[in-house]
């Protein structure tokens, strides 16, 4: 499949690592002009340098900011432009036993993984629909609908993060804008080595420790490994692509087979 993305502008957001990185290179790769978002100017610059390095010819554009507080994701939104395709990877987790996480704690895990998402579809979305065309995409979890009892606040944010998606999907309705959620399995990242060495015996090679924690804490991947960040950005790109038009209100999964259910 030919997917061909030129003359688009996209933002993803947390993309100065892992998935969100994977997401921008191939983005840009397929032709669009890519949105870099992290929190510093200085890590966004690392991260578009890397990038640039990585493939040639990609269109990358520095977007620094929070986008968890309305400035920072005004300044995020100015950098960008108009923006044809919205990836909201920003996201944080966390193993904290159930009855120790505090109301602040909940509320910043609802701020980060949920209402950012909800603000920059909001400041964006009237575009995409004015202009016939676009594309929201949120990265949610498998955590979402098989919640970690290790982090349960995780669990419920992207959650709800599957429901903003149903509902812009709605609001979007016959426009020509698709709203979707990505619902990813466990992900190599350098967030999730570290998480793994929190729950295995952190003096395990990493090969044995990922099997380690496969097998005693997600069970259920059919993959019996975890999903390479690449690996989620394909369907991401395509998602993203004119190929995709039929595809909207849907909770897609990426996830190794971890979720038990036949539908999706």
């Amino acid at each position: 499949m030919l997917i061909d993305l030129s003359g688009k502008t996209a933002l993803v957001t947390g993309s100065t690592q892992g998935i969100g990185r994977a997401i921008a290179g191939t983005l840009a790769d397929a032709g669009a002009r890519v949105a870099i978002n992290g929190r510093t100017p200085d890590t966004v610059e690392a991260a578009v340098d890397a990038l640039r390095a990585d493939g040639a010819g990609r269109d990358l554009v520095a977007a620094p900011g929070d986008v968890t507080d309305e400035a920072g994701a005004a300044a995020v939104l100015a950098a960008s432009g108009d923006v044809d395709v919205l990836v909201n990877n920003l996201g944080i987790f966390g193993a904290t036993p159930a009855l120790d996480i505090t109301d602040e704690e909940w509320r910043r895990y609802f701020d980060v993984n949920v209402l950012a998402a909800v603000r920059l579809i909001r400041a964006t979305l009237p575009g995409m629909t004015g202009r016939g065309w676009g594309r929201v995409l949120n990265i949610a979890s498998d955590s979402a609908i098989v919640i970690p009892e290790e982090m349960i606040h995780y669990g419920v944010s992207k959650t709800a993060l599957l429901a903003v998606s149903r509902g812009f999907a709605k609001e979007a309705a016959g426009s020509g804008v698709t709203v979707n959620s990505v619902i990813a399995g466990p992900t190599r990242t350098g967030g999730v080595e570290r998480f793994v060495y929190e729950l295995v015996d952190p003096t395990l090679p990493w090969e044995e420790a990922q099997r380690e924690f496969m097998r005693l804490h997600r069970p259920q991947s059919l993959l019996r490994r975890l999903i390479e960040p690449q690996e989620i950005a394909n369907l991401v790109v395509y998602l993203a692509s004119p190929l995709a038009s039929a595809t909207t209100g849907a909770a897609v999964r990426v996830d190794g087979g971890y979720v038990d259910s036949i539908v999706p």
